[in-house]
């Protein structure tokens, strides 16, 4: 029996081909699996009908609603590692295993979030635009704050937070975390001490979110969280665009609650074109990419690949985020068929 995926369309041509880069769909076609486009925002969800996987390039939404118009998915393969739309709980009462790739993304997104610490604390896109510009003049206006030895507070302390913290302790910072736990065995290795929201708030002179989005964490940081950051200090997001109240963000940058922001996810996305943040001379901002390389993409690519195939194959595929979905019918009749 042909096994069929569903690729969804925010990166990929009808041809296969990605603003990722390679994703090796021929490894899939090697292995008897059929693929097709379907669209990241349908109207209807008629397009699953008769697939058996889901290829998540974005993050179309999976809930019981759209699973019951879905009676043959048995997967929904994330690439990168966010699942904030996907229902965990409605996929293991559906028995529709899912899988994302963490471990591929934990450095390329560690050494994006650096990447946004040291560009928001020298003022990098600043100086850049004043040169080009011809504004040298200005150049004394945008000089950067201290470096060594600032403390970072890093809210979400998992794989990726625990991986910038080693980067940012590399070079000279002091680090604090964040954790829903409240503990961390990364941070007892590394050293760092965990600290209440509003203690961490308060320390920081950079403030980056790698946090997961769920209903706990949406909108984590609002007015009065800025409100506790220090004046001097700027915040970085590589972890959710929901994770911030996005107007109140805008309103903290031009009143000067906080002096600066280094965003790669917005809420919503893309942001709007009228959306006075993008007209911020104190923000630098990226289009939820900063992390795309050709590593990241072939690694993301090989876990999720392998996910697929595994699942095609009747075998428990690697990072399965919800594993009582194993318990149902579906998956072991699946699981039998191909064995």
């Amino acid at each position: 029996m042909t096994y069929r995926i569903g690729i969804t369309n925010e990166a990929i041509e009808p041809d296969g081909s990605s603003v990722h880069g390679d994703l090796a769909l021929d490894q899939l076609e090697a292995a008897g699996i059929e693929w097709e486009i379907i669209d990241a925002h349908p109207h209807d969800d008629s397009d699953l009908a008769g697939l058996d996987a889901v290829y998540a390039l974005g993050h179309r939404t999976f809930d019981a609603k759209v699973l019951a118009a879905a009676p043959g998915l048995r997967h929904v393969a994330r690439f990168g590692a966010g699942y904030d739309t996907i229902d965990l709980e409605a996929c293991s009462d559906a028995g529709v295993l899912v899988t994302n790739t963490p471990d591929a993304i934990r450095r390329p997104l560690a050494l994006a979030a650096v990447t946004l610490v040291l560009a928001v604390t020298h003022n990098l896109v600043q100086k850049h635009r004043i040169t080009v510009e011809d504004r040298w003049e200005d150049r004394g206006r945008w000089r950067g704050v201290d470096t060594d030895g600032a403390t970072v507070a890093i809210v979400g302390f998992g794989s990726v937070g625990a991986e910038a913290a080693r980067m940012l302790l590399a070079i000279g910072h002091r680090v604090v975390g964040v954790n829903r736990r409240g503990r961390s065995d990364e941070a007892d290795v590394l050293g760092v001490p965990m600290l209440p929201m509003a203690d961490a708030l308060a320390a920081a002179d950079v403030v980056v979110l790698c946090a997961s989005l769920n209903p706990s964490t949406r909108g984590m940081i609002g007015a009065a969280e800025l409100a506790q950051m220090k004046s001097t200090a700027a915040l970085v997001n590589v972890g959710r665009g929901g994770l911030v109240d996005q107007k109140a963000l805008t309103a903290a940058l031009m009143d000067g609650t906080i002096r600066a922001a280094g965003l790669d996810v917005f809420d919503p996305e893309p942001p709007a074109p009228d959306d006075p943040l993008l007209s911020l001379d104190n923000v630098t901002l990226s289009p939820h990419a900063l992390c795309w390389t050709d590593d990241y993409t072939q690694a993301v690519v090989t876990q999720a690949n392998e996910s697929l195939i595994a699942v095609a194959d009747g075998r428990v595929p690697p990072r399965v985020l919800n594993p009582r979905a194993l318990e149902h019918e579906r998956w072991a009749k699946a699981a039998a068929a191909a064995g």
